[in-house]
């Protein structure tokens, strides 16, 4: 039976159902393997410790480029507003910041077959529904159906004051994030020009052409709470989720399948599935005590004073993901820590699958060197363990 809006109109089918779309493709993976773009400066790590890990558009070119030829399915970029200076200290951390949405279609053209995830607070500014229906069905063209906007509200309560707003509360933005999809996926659908009267937006005789090529764009959300699971089961493809309880697996792994479990029960009550992901932060080395060294080494070298304001910022917002990292643990960066030999490595990753993770978007210390030592050493282990499809 085809999926209905509350007016009762067809929505269109989640590209993942529609044959030789590349989302469909993605998810051919039993593991996704998504790279997660440094496009802002010190990426997700808050360390002093050398490296050459730079955000301008040429590296995550190259970076993205990198990660297609080794296989990844997806590359994706984070997006916040932060004052001069962003969070401070030694490193300026996040100080520069490539927008995301606007890197990912510029990535399209220099790519084949990777999908390109850009990250937009759609209850910003002057944005409206009729607006971004038609960027991303452009944006959809451009990369051949690649490309998907991870929609997002905005947790803090600094960034929606830089566009002379005052930030709703937490449930009232998913609210509006709701009725913001529903329109744009009836523009998608194209049955007619479209006239809508809702509660926060209003439309009469718009229309989007042309349509998406397989239905519409692939979106994502992330998010930690139940409204926020509620609203990816109805509208998203991929659901990004933090650990709730902090960066150590061992904790993590514990906490993941029943985390996982609400998010995919909240799809699967609208008749729906999605895809869920985590972002860890891998160290690997040959060896045990050789990733351990290498981990310490990060941690020692913690950017203390960015991660003060980075918490603070943080903690001042409503946000229900991410809420339980250590000071070390954000001089290393991600939502969880994999550390360990190529074996230890696969071993974790295995874990998160059997745990219930459709896939993981991966960040490095140092990404080029990192990634390529990836790529030799822990995707061939993934692909013996049927993890992935060579």
């Amino acid at each position: 039976m085809p999926l209905r809006d509350r007016a009762g109109l067809v929505v269109p089918e989640q590209p993942q159902y529609i044959p030789g779309s590349p989302l469909a493709r993605a998810f051919e993976q039993p593991l996704m393997l998504g790279l997660f773009l440094p496009l802002q400066t010190g990426g997700w790590s808050q360390s002093t410790l050398a490296r050459d890990t730079d955000w301008s558009f040429h590296y995550n070119l190259a970076l993205t480029r990198q990660a297609e030829d080794l296989g990844f399915d997806v590359v994706f970029g984070l997006s916040q507003w932060l004052p001069k200076g962003g969070f401070g200290g030694a490193t300026g951390y996040r100080e520069n910041f490539l927008d995301p949405f606007v890197s990912a279609i510029a990535l399209a053209s220099a790519t084949r077959s990777i999908l390109l995830l850009g990250t937009v607070h759609i209850l910003y500014g002057p944005w409206h529904p009729l607006h971004l229906a038609k960027f991303l069905a452009t944006a959809d063209h451009i990369s051949g159906g690649r490309f998907g906007a991870n929609m997002v509200t905005g947790y803090a309560d600094t960034e929606p004051a830089m566009f002379g707003m005052t930030r709703p509360d937490h449930d009232r933005r998913y609210a509006m994030a709701d009725e913001f999809a529903a329109i744009c996926k009836d523009l998608w659908a194209g049955h007619d020009n479209l006239t809508f009267h809702g509660e926060h937006w209003s439309l009469d005789e718009a229309y989007v052409s042309p349509r998406p090529a397989y239905g519409r764009p692939i979106l994502v959300t992330a998010t930690g709470s139940p409204s926020g699971f509620d609203y990816a089961g109805e509208h998203a493809d991929i659901v990004f989720v933090s650990s709730p309880v902090g960066e150590d697996f061992e904790r993590a792994i514990e906490a993941l399948p029943g985390h996982v479990a609400m998010v995919k029960a909240a799809a699967r009550a609208r008749g729906r599935e999605v895809r869920v992901v985590i972002n860890p932060t891998i160290v690997a080395r040959p060896s045990h005590a050789e990733a351990v060294a290498r981990y310490r080494a990060i941690g020692d070298h913690a950017d203390l004073e960015s991660i003060r304001n980075f918490t603070g910022r943080h903690d001042a917002g409503d946000s229900q993901s991410w809420l339980e990292h250590t000071a070390r643990g954000r001089a290393v960066g991600g939502h969880l820590h994999l550390v360990g030999s190529p074996e230890e490595i696969a071993d974790q990753l295995e874990q998160l699958h059997d745990a219930g993770l459709d896939g993981v978007q991966i960040t490095f210390y140092d990404y080029q060197p990192e990634l390529t030592y990836f790529g030799q050493a822990v995707l061939p282990l993934l692909e013996k363990r049927g993890l992935r499809n060579s």
